[in-house]
């Protein structure tokens, strides 16, 4: 009798020790499954975000490009219409500090519908012109090749700023470097 219940005894362990390795392997199958599950979403949903990303700012890239004019215009057959600014009297970059810029500019628009923007942002153009000029060495502003550089830089910048049109190119009406 005491045989029969050891025996009774190993039985009833072995089933519970079955039962309990085949709970493991559900718990273990069940998790892998909801891993794999929310890796292959996240694969999936985040793919479509990067080409969405990545279309967005083409195309926003593109639109950039389209409204910010990254060469000045040369075509002065055809000039357009104008923005004049006042004069600007800004200290150059040297060592001793004793060189000076006084520029009078003038804006030129691609249409004339543009004025009433520069007319809301003229304080930030002219801190955009006073900065740049103001960055500049005479040895940069002095040459024909460092004053195209600097029309370049004051487009471009100017044009970043801009919603309702773009800058075609600007004009130094006055320009005195002391």
């Amino acid at each position: 009798m005491a045989k029969e219940k050891a025996v009774d005894q190993d039985t009833e362990v072995q089933k519970k020790s079955g039962g309990n390795l085949v709970l493991i392997i559900v718990i273990v199958l069940l998790l892998l499954l909801l891993i794999g599950g929310g890796l292959l979403t996240y694969f999936l949903l985040s793919g479509s975000d990067e080409n969405t990303a990545a279309n967005t700012q083409n195309t926003m890239q593109q639109s950039k490009q389209m409204r910010t004019n990254p060469k000045r215009s040369t075509n002065y057959m055809t000039v357009g219409p104008m923005y004049p600014m006042s004069a600007f009297v800004v200290n150059l970059l040297s060592e001793n500090g004793s060189r000076f810029l006084k520029t009078t500019i003038d804006l030129e628009m691609d249409k004339s519908e543009l004025s009433a923007e520069l007319d809301k942002k003229k304080p930030l153009i002219r801190d955009i012109i006073i900065r740049v000029l103001s960055s500049k060495t005479f040895e940069e502003v002095s040459t024909m090749k460092g004053k195209d550089k600097l029309k370049d830089e004051i487009v471009n910048k100017i044009n970043d700023v801009l919603a309702d049109g773009h800058i075609k190119n600007i004009f130094f009406t006055d320009f005195v470097v002391q």
